[in-house]
């Protein structure tokens, strides 16, 4: 008896201490699943882009409101889903964490580590869509950031903040300026994150050893959606990218962020809406397939003072079928962008590396995101350049040129030559612009296109030992005065000279 006693008073104490909290939960049902797509009856409150939980820890992200059902994409494994399962609402908009530890890491879209490093310690999260910083938060672009190569700082200069775009066929070199770019921000303090859409894995792994090897591992994200993921993580891979980006812009500081391509990230976009059933248009795209890229490319600024001051520059990547420039995403993308760099196959296996179209390139930022001395040397070049390739087509019919025409095509050889370059050998833009000086004023005129590699070469090892330090007079004062112009001619006469006596 005494034994039931006890037993009841403990009931009795356990029932006084329980309290039950009502806990309000948002939950639908799955109707459809599959193709990384589910629809869902149900969460009649929930968000556009809000995450979503379903079973067996998978997320996914409400894309579609309709009237009667959600349309949501899936991340990750999602055999374990089927029809009849609850879905729970977070409450969250989709997020990812942002932190100083990102850098040199490569994460997935969603902030998972894929290199075996560990998890990133982030104590803050940031939404992947944002709406892009308004026209008075703004300043115009005026400072350059130096690609290291040649034939595009001098003559489609980027500045810090912009949006320039890399277009052209496969394997014509989009992606090695791209990476050429990255490797020569070592030492300038602008932040870089590559975005891998539907690449190979095994590609962008051999890319990752490069960069560590070349030690710019140290300042970049690599965020890679590869070709075996989801449609869903390609079409957030590139808003993730610029949400790490900005993250480094808000705190003042300069970021670059490369999309590589927004191509594949539109057949992304195409697949999911077209297994949501949104209306298709041209080429079977879904309406807003402009605004898929608009709001993403305007994100890119130059914040003025009073907005902290940083940039965050995109360089997007296109591919064209054909060398077909109208077609519409290219169109879509070259709109919206402050220029073009246009790389043409037929130059690409004619060996003139990087293979760019002087013609159909451009940059809208233009001289004002370029140093004085840069400005002073490139200002003839494109023109040049422009008029040796029209006459090097019309004297291949020519039998007969008079003196002029031929001394402009051989100039125009010796520049081309000059203007070769290979991958991962950046310049800084005092070698560049010293460079450029020479052919461009004729110093260069008595060599054959031949001897340029080697002249080239020699060249830079003989201004860095000269005792005139030009190379430092043109870093220092970003400008050809009097005073460095005539030491610099003079260097380029004295390392001629000695030049045609080892070739002797």
């Amino acid at each position: 008896m005494a034994k039931k006693t006890e037993i009841i008073d403990a009931l009795k104490t356990q029932l006084a201490r329980f309290s039950a909290e009502a806990k309000e939960e948002q939950i639908g049902t799955v109707l459809s699943v599959g193709d990384g797509i589910a629809r869902m009856s149900g969460l009649s409150q929930v968000q556009s882009m809000e995450m979503l939980e379903f079973p067996g820890q998978v997320y996914g992200v409400a894309f579609n409101l309709e009237e009667d059902s959600v349309g949501a994409i899936l991340f990750g494994d999602t055999k374990e889903i089927k029809e009849g399962d609850t879905v729970k609402s977070t409450g969250r908009i989709l997020s990812i964490p942002v932190c100083n530890g990102v850098l040199g890491r490569v994460v997935d879209p969603l902030g998972h580590p894929l290199d075996g490093k560990g998890k990133i310690q982030a104590k803050e999260y940031q939404p992947i869509e944002k709406i892009a910083p308004g026209v008075m938060t703004r300043k115009s672009v005026h400072v350059p950031l130096q690609t290291g190569i040649k034939a595009i700082d001098s003559m489609i200069p980027i500045g810090r903040g912009q949006r320039e775009l890399i277009i052209g066929d496969r394997q014509t070199g989009k992606t090695a300026i791209a990476i050429d770019t990255i490797v020569n921000q070592k030492g300038q303090n602008v932040k870089c994150i590559y975005v891998a859409i539907g690449q190979k894995e095994s590609k962008i792994a051999k890319m990752v050893a490069r960069l560590e090897a070349a030690g710019a591992m140290e300042y970049t994200t690599v965020v890679v959606a590869g070709a075996s993921d989801p449609a869903s993580m390609s079409y957030i891979a590139p808003y993730a990218g610029c949400t790490i980006g900005e993250f480094f812009r808000d705190k003042g500081e300069d970021a670059l962020v490369i999309y590589d391509d927004l191509s594949k990230h539109a057949w992304a976009y195409r697949e999911i809406s077209l297994l949501l059933r949104r209306p298709p248009g041209r080429e079977a795209y879904p309406g807003d397939v402009f605004y898929l890229h608009s709001r993403l490319l305007e994100r890119a600024t130059c914040m003025n003072e009073e907005n902290g001051g940083g940039t965050l520059t995109a360089l997007p990547i296109i591919e064209t079928q054909s060398g077909d420039v109208s077609a519409y995403i290219p169109t879509n993308v070259i709109s919206i962008t402050d220029g073009q760099i246009y790389l043409e196959s037929d130059l690409f296996y004619r060996g003139i590396r990087p293979a760019l179209n002087v013609g159909l390139s451009v940059s809208r930022v233009g001289s004002s995101a370029q140093t004085k001395a840069m400005k002073k040397v490139a200002g003839k070049l494109r023109l040049d350049l422009a008029q040796f390739r029209e006459l090097e087509a019309f004297a291949q019919f020519a039998t007969d040129l008079d003196e002029n025409t031929r001394k402009q095509i051989e100039r125009g050889r010796l520049t081309t030559e000059l203007l070769k370059q290979p991958q991962y050998q950046t310049l800084p833009f005092e070698e560049q612009v010293a460079t450029i000086y020479a052919v461009i004023n004729g110093l260069l005129d008595t060599f054959k296109p031949e001897q340029m590699h080697a002249w080239e070469k020699g060249l830079y090892v003989f201004l860095r030992s000269s005792s005139t330090n030009v190379l430092g007079m043109i870093r220092e004062k970003k400008q050809l005065d009097e005073e460095v112009e005539k030491t610099l001619k003079q260097a380029i006469n004295d390392y001629n000279e000695e030049f045609i006596r080892s070739q002797s």
